[in-house]
């Protein structure tokens, strides 16, 4: 349907309108110059010979792109120390327009209407007024409104693909036929990529990133030194210290107690400067407008500078640890029960110093040794006292009587021990003496092995028969050592195993029966060994030593200590572990004995539980010397003591 005439003609005059209306929004923000950069325009506008160009801003219209800007849509802060905003089809600069200075702009914001609606386009740099169909615009806009008033958005839906299946589809027009050949170009370029991976000019990603592992990245071995000292000073600056600040004797009105007296004034002038711990002379005055000035202030400033040029500093990096963090969380004694706690009984009877303490297997007995001189230092009896089971003490009897001397025995090393069977007629034997063995030297200690029918003996002064073994049942005895290791202080036989531990001074070595091979050698850091004991499991030992040490062993971690207590300040005289329960003692000089707490688990990546629960106390000191023996109770958490001042106390 043809439209009429006169509304085509209607409808042209309001493009050119709209046309004109738009050139002038575009234009009128340049009509407000000044007409003084009207010559720099032409200036600007002409060439490199000097031929006028065309101006590019009266061709502009507002319906056309904007061809004033030939760099892109990129900051305009690149371009602004740079005159001009790209470069047109003839290769000449398009230059910016040009702006006054804050002056003109002042004058422009009190002399033009329409300032308050000129904005400045940031890709041309040039100033446009807002009609008010744009500042309607913005209005619709800030408002959260459509920006276009024409528009409706709620116009009715038109559904123009409709969601049913149609029998005539939009197009009908059939395949191309390049749709089913394969492509030409496509398959020269792969064959040119086939014969350059053939060549070995392209290699996979895979080949690159092994051939980018396998080379190894070079760099400066001496990249540091290479540094220059000033930015090294820089980097590794250590701020100098700060002076020590002012006390009360640098006062102009010091307390009396430091102003020196005419002795004193003259001993510290005699003094050289290093000597002296102050080196001025504390004076009072009145008032502080009365002090003089400070003679020596260019010294001091003096030898600051030389104490910041010459002394060295060194960077030392302090950690702050809470103290309470580095103390292990050990269990409460309450927790650890039961273990000996209160004196229980006093055994009083002997006339000088009782040196050991021991019960016998059932509890009921306990046998003590004095220094009352009633047995040779050089003599072992072996004592019946029959005071257990009677068929025990008949078999025991029995075992030592029933011994014969063979004369077929082979030949051995002889040992310089003497049996000596005790006579039934006498009354030794009545008293319950059945054997002495007789020693060469003073002996020091007795142990027996956990059978019963051996017991070692220890001669400190014997050299190599230092440690002699004895064999009851057969009354023999012999030197398992052919040389001295040095001055051995104990011997023990492990509990399950035939193993012999003899400690010396400083070195406890354990030594395989079987193999007869040293199998370790226990390093004690000690300065002197005087006591020892072994687990009822045979794995740890302890050692109590006269510097007041007590070293825990796990034998199957290390052969240097696990643990070392420092509990005691004297010597320790004797160690002891508790045959049932996880308890374990020593004793000291200081006439106390500290009961611990030490759990050995059978899970081997758990280390033993040590923690001290008790001191005991009671023993008085004689002559320097304390509590010289401690023993657990068999069955029960108890602990026999012998002391130096002629007593056998019970703690339970």
């Amino acid at each position: 349907m043809n439209k009429p005439a006169d509304a085509s003609r209607s409808g042209s005059a309001s493009e050119d309108e709209s046309e004109s209306a738009s050139e002038e929004s575009v234009y009128s923000g340049l009509e407000d110059e000044p007409d003084t950069s009207s010559d720099e325009k032409e200036e600007n506008n002409q060439g490199d010979d000097g031929d006028q160009l065309p101006d590019e801003y009266v061709e502009d219209s507002s319906d056309e792109e904007d061809i004033r800007n030939t760099v892109g849509n990129v900051p305009m802060e690149w371009y602004r120390d740079y005159g001009h905003l790209g470069y047109d089809v003839t290769g000449s600069k398009v230059m910016k327009p040009k702006h006054g200075d804050e002056l003109d702009e002042f004058l422009d914001k009190m002399e033009n209407p329409n300032y308050w609606r000129t904005v400045t386009d940031k890709m041309t740099g040039q100033k446009m007024v807002l009609d008010d169909g744009d500042l309607e615009m913005i209005k619709r806009i800030q408002k959260g409104a459509h920006p276009s008033t024409s528009e409706n958005m709620y116009e009715p839906w038109v559904d123009f693909f409709s969601s049913e299946t149609m029998i005539h589809p939009v197009t009908n027009r059939p395949a191309d036929k390049r749709s089913f050949v394969p492509s030409k170009w496509e398959r020269l370029k792969v064959g040119q990529m086939v014969h350059a991976i053939k060549m070995g000019w392209m290699k996979r990603r895979e080949e690159k990133k092994s051939k980018e592992e396998e080379e190894d990245p070079f760099y400066m071995l001496w990249k540091d030194d290479e540094e220059p000292d000033i930015t090294k000073r820089y980097r590794q600056h250590i701020p100098a210290p700060k002076l020590p600040l002012p006390g009360h004797a640098e006062s102009y009105n010091p307390p009396p107690e430091y102003l020196l007296t005419k002795e004193e004034e003259e001993k510290w002038k005699e003094q050289e400067p290093e000597e002296r711990r102050q080196n001025f002379i504390p004076q009072k005055f009145s008032a502080l407008r009365k002090v003089p000035a400070y003679d020596r202030f260019v010294n001091e400033r003096f030898e600051r500078c030389l104490d910041l040029y010459l002394c060295p500093r060194q960077r030392k990096m302090r950690m702050n640890v809470n103290p309470e963090d580095l103390i292990p969380k050990l269990p409460k004694p309450k927790d650890l029960q039961p273990f000996p706690t209160t004196e229980a009984v006093v055994y009083k009877g002997h006339t000088d110093m009782v040196r050991c303490v021991c019960p016998d297997p059932s509890g009921q007995w306990l046998a003590t040794g004095s220094d009352d001189n009633t047995v040779s230092n050089t003599t072992v009896l072996i004592v019946n006292p029959g005071l257990v089971d009677k068929l025990l003490v008949s078999n025991t009897d029995t075992l030592v009587m029933s011994f014969e001397d063979s004369q077929d025995a082979p030949a051995e090393k002889k040992v310089p021990v003497d049996w000596i069977a005790s006579d039934l007629n006498l009354e030794d034997y009545k008293t319950g003496l059945r054997l002495k063995v007789e020693h060469p030297k003073e002996i020091s200690q007795v142990t027996w092995h956990a059978k019963g029918d051996y017991f070692a003996t220890v001669m400190p002064k014997g050299e190599s028969m230092s440690v002699l073994i004895h064999q009851l049942s057969r009354r023999r005895s012999q030197n398992p050592f052919s040389k001295s290791k040095g001055l051995v202080q104990r011997v023990l036989f492990h509990p399950v195993r035939p193993f012999l531990f003899v400690a010396t001074q400083r070195f406890v070595r354990v030594y395989n029966l079987l193999k007869q091979q040293l199998t370790k050698k226990l390093q004690t850091n000690c300065k002197w060994v005087s006591s020892m004991d072994v687990h009822p499991g045979g794995d740890n030992v302890i050692i109590g030593s006269y510097d007041c040490r007590l070293s825990w062993f796990d034998l199957d971690l290390s052969t240097k200590p696990y643990q070392t207590l420092r509990h005691h300040k004297k010597a320790l005289r004797q160690v002891a572990f508790h045959p049932r329960y996880p308890l374990f003692a020593s004793a000291s000089d200081d006439c106390s004995i500290i009961v611990c707490h030490g759990m050995v688990y059978s899970d081997l990546l758990q280390n033993p539980l040590i923690v001290p629960v008790k001191v005991l106390r009671g023993h008085t000191a004689k002559n320097s010397v304390g509590v010289l023996d401690c023993h657990f109770h068999p069955t029960q958490p108890w602990i026999f003591s012998a002391g130096a001042d002629g007593t056998a106390r019970l703690y339970t």
